[in-house]
């Protein structure tokens, strides 16, 4: 059977088990955008994103024998929590080996769903090791994305965006393994060819990325990324000639243009993505995909995203947009100094979250203190206008 032919066959066996999420068109993106945006939204997904997909149809796929001896799978978030769902809904036990630095959040949410989990290794590779290692025994091994019947059934997202957006011209999908592009691009290619098919990577883990651009797996360094779910050293071995074949580009974000994206979805479409759901919106708005196609659908793979990073990114989403400034300023240290410098900062309608001085600051003169200001403001604009009225009044004010 053709991989385009199992992925029919994955849509009816899913139905039923697996969420049709929606696809919603975006006023707001489209105009920033100057194009037709949708979102096909996976965060809504079972489990939290697509993953959950090729997890139930591989393990749909399992005979009896293999059924009762269970399963094991290796991940540090979205398919551990995909395995884990799929087995329970068919009663298979599912052991799921973590990372020990895996955050204790996407562990509970595992275990929550059904999921033995082991914690072991200090990454997802050492963990993979070790899932193969109890697979001997008798288990059958779930891989996260390079398996022709995991990939079929990410293919399923295809087909919904070919029936939900039936003029689409182009679809921006997330890549870590390959898995999810491979299989929308697979059904996508073969139903409408015209389609352009874009994978995004965040540019601190860029194995597809070069991949591509020298016609051959290329194992990269992965660095801390805030799109961690789709982080990897490398392409999959079946994926990568499927993205070779049906896949039109791959570009990369940075992390400053993730956190912008996850923070304007949450604020405009009141979507909460994680990282590697957020990349496609980077990649448009960005341009870096410099395409020509009017009419896009943005893969919104998943929204398991860690609370305790949500402050951290939403405050870097807002500095990176000009909604937050934080400025040093060196003030008389008398009474009044602080007083007149707010009254300065409410001219320019800016509002003050947080105020710090510091003294004992080797560069700060005796008599001095700096205040160090965090102002909520409108745009990048609204601070170069508040610094420059700073300055007229003989202030030095300093971005931070």
């Amino acid at each position: 059977m053709k991989l385009w032919e199992e992925i029919e066959v994955a849509r009816r066996k899913v139905r039923g088990a697996i969420r049709r999420t929606p696809t919603v068109y975006s006023d707001t993106f489209s105009k920033l955008a100057g194009k037709e945006v949708f979102l096909k939204l996976e965060n809504l997904q079972k489990s939290g994103s697509f993953k959950v997909r090729g997890a139930y149809y591989k393990l749909s796929r399992l005979n009896s024998s293999e059924r009762r001896r269970g399963v094991v799978a290796a991940s540090a978030g979205n398919h551990a929590q995909g395995v884990a769902f799929a087995s329970s809904l068919l009663g298979i036990h599912a052991t799921v080996v973590m990372p020990e630095i895996s955050s204790i959040a996407k562990q509970m949410a595992t275990r929550s769903y059904g999921g033995e989990v082991v914690l072991f290794g200090q990454n997802t590779d050492e963990a993979l090791a070790r899932a193969k290692e109890i697979a001997k025994g008798g288990t059958s091994f779930i891989h996260p994305f390079d398996d022709e019947q995991v990939i079929a059934g990410q293919g399923t997202i295809g087909l919904e965006i070919l029936e939900e957006v039936p003029g689409v011209e182009a679809i921006i999908i997330p890549v870590g393994g390959g898995g999810l592009i491979s299989g929308i691009a697979t059904i996508v290619k073969k139903r409408k060819p015209k389609v352009k098919i874009i994978g995004v990577q965040s540019a601190r883990a860029p194995s597809a990325f070069f991949s591509m651009k020298h016609h051959k797996i290329v194992e990269m360094k992965v660095r801390p990324t805030l799109a961690d779910g789709i982080a990897l050293r490398r392409v999959g071995e079946i994926t990568f000639p499927i993205i070779q074949k049906a896949v039109d580009d791959i570009v990369t974000v940075r992390e400053n243009e993730i956190a912008s994206a996850i923070l304007m979805l949450m604020e405009r479409k009141r979507v909460v993505a994680e990282g590697a759901g957020a990349a496609p919106l980077a990649a448009l708005l960005s341009n870096r995909t410099r395409m020509r196609p009017q009419k896009v659908v943005l893969v919104v793979s998943g929204g398991n995203i860690d609370v305790n990073l949500l402050d951290r990114i939403i405050e870097k989403g807002l500095s990176e947009t000009g909604r937050i400034a934080r400025l040093g300023v060196i003030l008389r240290d008398v009474p009044g100094s602080l007083s007149r410098l707010s009254e300065l900062i409410a001219r320019h309608h800016a509002n003050i979250l947080h105020i710090v001085h510091e003294r004992a600051a080797k560069d700060i003169p005796i008599g001095f203190s700096r205040v160090v200001l965090i102002l909520e403001t409108r745009s990048p604009d609204h601070i170069v206008e508040i610094k420059e009225g700073l300055r007229k009044e003989r202030y030095s004010p300093r971005s931070l």
